[in-house]
Order: C-alpha cells, then structure tokens, then sequence
C-alpha cells in the first residue's frame, strides 16, 4: 500500500463505509501498545492455548468486537457461536471490507488466515465448517479483540 493511501473500513456504528489510513506502526511502538500476549499474537501470528482466554460477554446482549491492535470493529457479538473449540468463533465479520484473507500452510496444515485490514493484525483463521447461514466459522484469537459494548 502506498504512503498516504487510504482503505475503506466499514463502521459498526454509524453503518456507513468511511475511508481511513492504515494503522501502521514500528515495532517498539507495537510493544507499547500491546501486551506481549497480544503482541505474540497480532504481530507474530502466534495462536493463544484453546480454553485459555474468555472472550467478554456483552452484558446487554450487544457488542461489536474490535481488533485489540487499532479498534477497527471486526465480528458482532450477534454473529459469535460455540464452536466448542475453544476460540471464539463467528459466522461473518461485520463487513467484508474489514478483514483480509491469506493463504497459510504453516503448521503443516492448509489454513485461511484472517488479518485486520487496517492494522495487518493476526486474528486467526476461517473454516467451511460453521453454522448457517454462512457455513463459516471463524476462530479468532481472544487476547485480539476488545469488546465494544452497545447500548439496546
């Protein structure tokens, strides 16, 4: 991406497309921002032990999950699901334009990875096994989301 190009990002709440500049940032100053759990994961595509982490419930019932790297909002709590795999998982993002796919043959498995488009962060990886209407299932890593709470 060139310096000074901006993305389009879809926003949650005003349920508007806005465009926006990438969040980019060096190394220390991902440190700074970060705590190593979400620094291993987001920056260094790390994956948190399965049952570890407890994803935070909304207490109203409504909430949009936002990447822990640079707020972009990522899943609504409306679309999450027990997999029982551990993560949490997701039939949809809240807009395509939101996240971004790569092929990953790491680990000796064939996966889809799923980035933060604005920040690059690793959130984990998208599956053909999950629910309806999608048939998706995205497992994403806990320590890289932070709940936005809504108000009904």
């Amino acid at each position: 991406m060139a310096e000074g190009e901006k993305i389009e990002i879809y926003n949650a709440l005003t349920g508007k497309t806005e465009m926006v500049d990438p969040v980019v940032k060096t190394e220390p100053e991902w440190h700074e921002v970060l705590d190593p759990q979400q620094y291993a994961v987001l920056r260094g595509q790390a994956t948190e032990p399965a049952f570890s982490q407890i994803c935070p419930i909304p207490k109203g019932g409504k909430g949009i999950y936002q990447c822990a790297g640079c707020g972009t909002h990522l899943f609504a709590y409306d679309r999450k699901f027990d997999s029982k795999t551990g993560w949490p998982s997701f039939w949809h993002p809240v807009s395509e334009l939101n996240v971004r796919y790569h092929e990953d043959n790491s680990s000796g498995m064939e996966r889809v990875e799923v980035n933060c488009a604005r920040c690059g962060g690793h959130l984990g990886h998208v599956f053909d096994d999950g629910p309806p209407p999608t048939g998706k299932r995205f497992c994403i890593n806990t320590v890289a989301l932070k709940l936005l709470e809504m108000r009904q």
